[in-house]
């Protein structure tokens, strides 16, 4: 009884809305997508501090484990808009299959219905996508999964939360600062014979 009360009490507090479905939500986890990643340093471990593989316009910190969760990675800009959080990864303590479909329900109740399936068909991998937008055409993602099978997931249950308009301008400015950066490395034009040799093992 007291686990369910516990459960219900930490669904509640994932999302803070004032209408009967989240327009634009923001917050997860004791965390605010734009705030100021400063505002959290009692909740991030500084020095896991890294720039984001071929994402070079985005830092991450890992969050301080807290209670109902087994890790989290914050990410924010470091151009556009430096130190704004822009993304929210979390993965929950609880890697059942009965708390996903426990939290599946409550996102459905506060968020209104996924926007997509992003999941496998066989369901190996389950994945539901929110997609939102404000009046000052600012647009987050959100990805609620579960996997059980896949290993190049985490296996359990996680949320993404992603500003994802915003994330588009710190690349854009990222790009403009290092244009030669940016660019991929290219290795020329090759023929389609080279390439299946490539991608053929042998």
């Amino acid at each position: 009884m007291k686990k369910n009360a516990f459960i219900l009490c930490f669904l509640i507090l994932l999302f803070s809305i004032n209408s009967a479905y989240a327009k634009f939500p923001v917050h997860l986890g004791g965390f605010t997508i734009g705030k100021d990643i400063a505002k959290y340093n009692d909740k991030i471990d500084l020095e896991t501090f890294r720039v984001v593989a071929f994402n070079k316009y985005l830092g991450e910190v890992e969050m301080i484990n807290l209670p109902g969760f087994k890790s989290g990675m914050i990410a924010y800009g470091l151009c556009d808009k430096p130190n704004k959080i822009l993304r929210i990864k979390l993965k929950f303590a609880d890697s059942s299959k009965n708390f996903f479909d426990k939290l599946l329900k409550k996102y459905k109740s506060q968020l209104g219905p996924p926007s997509e399936y992003k999941g496998d068909p066989f369901q190996t991998m389950i994945a539901w996508k929110w997609s939102f937008t404000n009046e000052q055409k600012e647009k987050i993602s959100l990805i609620l999964q579960h996997n059980n099978v896949v290993e190049d997931e985490k296996i359990g249950t996680a949320v993404k939360l992603t500003l994802t308009s915003q994330v588009v301008k710190e690349r854009a400015c990222y790009m403009a600062k290092f244009p030669g950066k940016a660019k991929h490395r290219s290795m020329g034009k090759s023929s389609q014979k080279t390439l299946l040799k490539l991608f053929v093992p042998y």
